[in-house]
């Protein structure tokens, strides 16, 4: 291909601008996620949420809580998926009793899907939520919402509470 012998040597043609505008907005995409899983200049502390699906009968939604589920130890967190109803975080407070969060962000709708100790931390824009759902980093400003649930006989059932 030749040059076109007008153009000055600054001058880019536009395959190059768009190679490096596409290498740009890479970059700057990685370290956008990088930036909402990391804690600063130690790098990333933040991990992908183990996924479990739930059940829905009837506006009640259920989980088998197996040996060896994510959900089957003291501090365990899991993302729940469920077919018609939409993704839910839950963590297993003490032997019977479990926080259930809906996993929709309150800054701009993404799916929460990591965790970093024992806040989980939205992909999106770094947002970091309590497992009580309250909001330990913005940008979000508002808490998670909370789900009614109850554990009997291996398995974990919660029910949306009236908007």
């Amino acid at each position: 291909m030749s040059r076109n012998p007008s153009k000055s040597s600054s001058e880019i043609d536009r395959r190059q601008f768009v190679l490096q505008a596409g290498r740009a907005c890479g970059f700057l995409t990685a370290a956008t996620i990088m930036q909402s899983c990391s804690s600063g200049p130690s790098g990333s502390d933040c991990s992908t949420l183990p996924v479990v699906n739930g059940t829905v009968t009837g506006g009640l939604i259920s989980v088998q809580i197996a040996p060896g589920s994510p959900l089957d130890a003291v501090g365990g967190m899991a993302l729940i998926q469920t077919a018609t109803q939409g993704s839910f975080l839950a963590t297993r407070n003490d032997a019977t009793t479990f926080s259930v969060l809906t996993a929709t962000c309150t800054h701009e709708g993404c799916t929460v899907t990591g965790f970093s100790g024992t806040t989980f931390v939205c992909p999106c824009h770094g947002s970091r939520y309590s497992t009580s759902g309250g909001v330990v980093n913005g940008p979000a400003t508002r808490s998670l919402r909370t789900f009614n649930s109850q554990f009997a006989n291996g398995v974990l059932t919660f029910t949306e509470p009236p908007a």
